[in-house]
């Protein structure tokens, strides 16, 4: 198992967003004078002004309120390269850490711990460990903007990137809410910036589906969605989260949360001292 797995599954993913099909138009109804395109489509289709923003902001930068969350997952790496089917268990402290322990064919294979201060993980196949900053996933993301705040919002599904309405443009049909970035969204990070065109789209219940962006300068894009929303415990959380990696690196992560659970839990964390660590370039 490569040295990168433990975070990189910690990523997420499983289960895209259903595609949508393009309604047909009704030929029946002929008429005489001119009909552009924008008339002939399906009145689902057509993206109308959002009158009332207040209520979608709302719903979809509000964090929610927990303490803490546990989540059962199957997890599957597509990467070129086989990696089997693992069981993970990921434990959310709010603000505070994200664990994580993976098995695979009930060996525990790799465990990694998330906090504000950095990330570790160790591949307990391998003997092999990292103790690194937030850059490990911005390169494994082809990205340059996760810190520990953004990983808690991907793996619960909530809206990680900044929007606002002077910068995007929102709109609603029959199938939810679409925000589009009308400029390319810059962003900074310890003197390294990046441009994106961001474009996210949502449920007709705010629930977020899917959020894109790619990079203006170069191949490298990220796709993460989102399917299967409940409600546990008072909190709407998605049951299949997939993740899509292109340019520079190109992997696909799929992640399945079978289980929700509330209650605290025990997170041990320690690297035996025959591991090796692995550095980070």
């Amino acid at each position: 198992m490569k040295n990168w797995i433990p975070f990189f599954i910690l990523l997420l993913a499983l289960s895209s967003c259903k595609t949508r099909n393009n309604a047909k138009n009704n030929a029946d109804n002929k008429q005489d004078s001119v009909v552009t395109a924008e008339d002939n489509r399906n009145p689902k289709d057509v993206n109308e002004p959002v009158r009332d923003k207040l209520t979608f902001y709302e719903h979809v930068v509000v964090p929610p309120k927990f303490e803490q969350i546990k989540i059962d997952s199957k997890v599957r790496v597509e990467s070129g390269s086989y990696v089997p089917t693992l069981d993970a268990t990921i434990y959310i402290e709010n603000d505070k850490k994200v664990w994580m322990n993976l098995r695979a064919l009930f060996i525990n294979a790799a465990r990694g711990i998330a906090t504000p201060e950095g990330i570790k993980g160790q591949d307990k196949i391998n003997k092999t460990y990292i103790d690194s900053d937030f850059d490990y996933l911005n390169n494994l993301l082809n990205v340059n903007f996760i810190d520990y705040k953004s990983l808690e919002k991907i793996l619960l599904g909530r809206t990680f990137v900044k929007i606002n309405d002077s910068q995007f443009t929102l709109t609603q049909n029959a199938q939810g809410y679409k925000m589009v970035s009308n400029v390319n969204q810059k962003i900074v990070t310890d003197e390294k910036q990046r441009e994106y065109k961001i474009a996210l789209q949502y449920d007709t219940n705010y629930d977020l589906l899917s959020v894109n962006l790619k990079d203006i300068l170069s191949s490298d894009e990220l796709e993460i969605s989102y399917s299967d929303w409940n409600e546990y415990n008072g909190i709407r959380l998605p049951k299949n989260v997939k993740i899509i990696i292109k340019g520079s690196k190109s992997s696909q992560i799929l992640l399945e949360n079978t289980k929700f659970d509330f209650s605290r839990m025990e997170t041990p964390y320690s690297v035996p001292s025959s591991y090796k660590k692995i550095e980070i370039k």
